[in-house]
């Protein structure tokens, strides 16, 4: 089934994010202002991935609280539900459905190359789940199970949309004309945020370099160290060069972020370091500030109902496109 726009004339993107660790700027920066965006012109799907949280060991009810503050976040952020779809995944038990599906028609030698398991598997010096190898099967019934014309992901889930690609182009080979294939759309510019610190390394959730790391919920004056702490290079010019300035390139990259600005023509501005880096705090202030006083507003029971009423709306789509499947599969009704 090619990829077409929706009956609404727009087409539908799906994109998910998992209910762990602390927001911060990179998330804003590289995902979040964007998928407020892209509510203007496209039929938006926006789930919370909670059983992806679950490949790695969770307290109890460690995964409810992160998906009520996730929720909160991107409420906070312009997630509007009027003029999206926006739940948990668990809520909609399709997904789990679909996901044994896919992994019919996933092989093993392509999970085994998916560079997340590699990674993650390495890292963990205790339990590696069969789910953390599988996932990306999962991942593929998320975006299928929508009719999904477009995906916004960066270079670093590209391998998990190709996979999700194939599984649909291989399932309909057997089966019939069942699934939308989705498209690969990188994310608008200005999203690339490093760690102040590790410029070399991407912001991360992780709590290995805090100081590197700008969360949406820390403190102005905390936010205003962390950027004079910022680190750069000794020769004193302010340019944008990613290779040979990557420090000073991160924060010219998060300046043009908040601004709308291209970074190149941002660093005409600056002759030293210092300016940039409290620019840059201040920018990075104008943005994060009204998120933090719109989070305070939303209690944990708003969000809650925001969520279920999104699952009723997200069944309607993928009730019917699993009967599809199982159909077309010839299972017994």
């Amino acid at each position: 089934m090619s990829s077409t726009a929706q009956p609404s004339g727009r087409p539908r993107i799906f994109s998910g994010i998992q209910p762990t660790g602390s927001t911060h700027l990179g998330n804003y920066l590289g995902a979040l202002k964007n998928w407020e965006a892209l509510q203007d012109d496209h039929d938006a799907v926006y789930c919370i991935v909670d059983l992806h949280a679950l490949t790695l060991p969770k307290e109890p009810g460690e995964v409810t609280r992160g998906t009520l503050d996730i929720a909160k976040m991107l409420l906070a952020v312009g997630i509007d539900p009027e003029r999206s779809t926006l739940f948990v995944q668990s809520h909609v038990r399709e997904h789990a459905e679909l996901g044994w599906l896919m992994q019919t028609v996933t092989s093993f030698g392509e999970l085994s190359r998916m560079t997340q398991f590699k990674d993650k598997s390495e890292r963990s010096s205790k339990f590696v789940s069969s789910a953390l190898f599988s996932y990306p099967a999962l991942q593929a019934a998320d975006i299928l199970l929508y009719d999904t014309n477009v995906v916004p992901v960066g270079d670093d889930q590209r391998q998990h949309l190709e996979l999700s690609r194939d599984a649909a182009i291989r399932f309909n080979s057997r089966y019939g004309d069942t699934f939308v294939v989705p498209e690969h759309r990188i994310p608008a510019a200005g999203a690339r945020v490093m760690d102040l610190q590790h410029p070399e390394n991407k912001m991360s959730k992780s709590i290995d370099s805090p100081q590197g790391t700008i969360g949406m919920l820390d403190e102005p004056k905390a936010i205003e160290k962390k950027f004079k702490r910022a680190v750069t290079d000794n020769d004193g010019e302010v340019r944008y060069d990613r290779e040979a300035k990557p420090g000073v390139s991160n924060l010219l990259d998060i300046l043009a972020g908040c601004t709308g600005e291209e970074p190149a023509e941002l660093a005409k501005n600056y002759s030293q370091y210092g300016p940039l880096k409290a620019d840059t705090a201040a920018a990075v202030l104008s943005v994060i500030e009204p998120i933090q006083q719109r989070l305070a507003e939303i209690d944990d029971a708003d969000a809650a109902e925001i969520l279920h009423r999104g699952a009723d709306k997200a069944r309607e789509v993928a009730v019917p496109v699993m009967e599809r499947a199982r159909n077309a599969i010839g299972l017994l009704p």
